[in-house]
């Protein structure tokens, strides 16, 4: 099956595209978008690969779905348009990194800034169904997601892996915390960051510690 998505990606998850599992998530996803409204737009349902080639992949930031509701989803974790209102989650994520590293909240809410620089922003799954959260939740991307994860886990070292509530925790089985950097938490959505556990972490400012420990240059976040 012929995937677009950038080339060092497909490299490395080449064996996955003629699996049973990815033809009928294909079939599924097709079947979606030509039936409901679906975000992100079908050219950006890979932008967290296109944007963050793998061995250029410094910091693996884990969310669970894309955000549902217009204008928003542009196919990476946590981020929104430009010009798009802050989502709770997003909000609690710049001010922490303000209270971490004392840099100013930015005027919008695109990561693409962050994916740049090394960032894999990456939703387990990929797609959804308009104002339902999680309804794409079994198509199968998981399993894709996760392959992209064991990519980075058996072939890369030295990457931070931001692991943001009891989801994307999940995945630490997957990573030899010997060669990498796995940074814990609640998630910032407030529901669970107002309980304690996300704000005072200091994450982002360890993560860039361990960035420069290991010759790498640090995220401007």
């Amino acid at each position: 099956m012929d995937v677009r998505i950038e080339s060092s990606w497909k490299q490395h998850l080449v064996g996955e595209f003629d699996k049973p599992y990815f033809v009928g998530l294909t079939n599924s996803v097709r079947s979606e978008y030509a039936q409901f409204t679906c975000y992100p737009p079908g050219r950006l349902i890979f932008n967290a690969f296109n944007l963050c080639p793998f061995d250029r992949v410094k910091v693996v930031i884990i969310g669970q779905d894309p955000y549902h509701e217009p204008g928003q989803a542009h196919g990476l974790s946590f981020s929104v348009q430009d010009g798009v209102m802050f989502p709770p989650s997003l909000q609690n994520i710049f001010k922490e990194i303000h209270d971490d590293l004392g840099t100013d909240i930015p005027a919008s809410g695109n990561l693409t800034r962050w994916a740049e620089q090394g960032v894999l922003l990456l939703n387990a799954t990929l797609t959804v169904r308009a104002h339902q959260a999680n309804s794409h939740s079994r198509l199968g991307w998981q399993t894709f997601t996760d392959a992209a994860i064991r990519a980075l886990a058996v072939n890369r070292e030295h990457i931070v892996y931001m692991l943001w509530g009891g989801y994307a925790r999940g995945k630490a089985y997957m990573i030899d915390r010997s060669r990498n950097l796995v940074l814990e938490s609640v998630h910032p959505s407030p529901l669970s960051a107002n309980r304690g556990g996300w704000f005072g972490q200091h994450q982002f400012s360890r993560c860039n510690d361990y960035l420069c420990a290991n010759g790498m240059d640090p995220i401007v976040w």
